[in-house]
């Protein structure tokens, strides 16, 4: 009986070790897609605003993957650059 409790607590503990290993991706994914959708709908209102004063940037893969994986950040980096370059 008391192999079976300490069988128990092995598979418990190794339970927790394997979904905390698996979640910790699906956390990363879910901060990228986050920042992806927040890059591109920034994007779009600067491309919106920026129409009434002459300025845009063009969306494609390579501003898409910036303002994607740097979200806002990313976002004010293509305005800097677009303005002085």
């Amino acid at each position: 009986m008391v192999e079976y409790i300490g069988y128990f607590l092995i598979a418990i503990v190794g339970l927790y070790v394997i979904v905390k290993v698996f979640s910790w991706p699906i956390k990363i994914l879910f901060k990228l897609i986050i920042n992806a959708v927040l890059g591109v709908v920034l994007l779009v209102i600067v491309n919106l605003i920026g129409s009434y004063f002459g300025f845009s940037i063009g969306i494609n893969a390579i501003t898409a993957l910036i303002a994607g994986f740097l979200g806002i950040p990313g976002v004010i980096f293509l305005i800097i650059f677009k303005l002085f370059f």
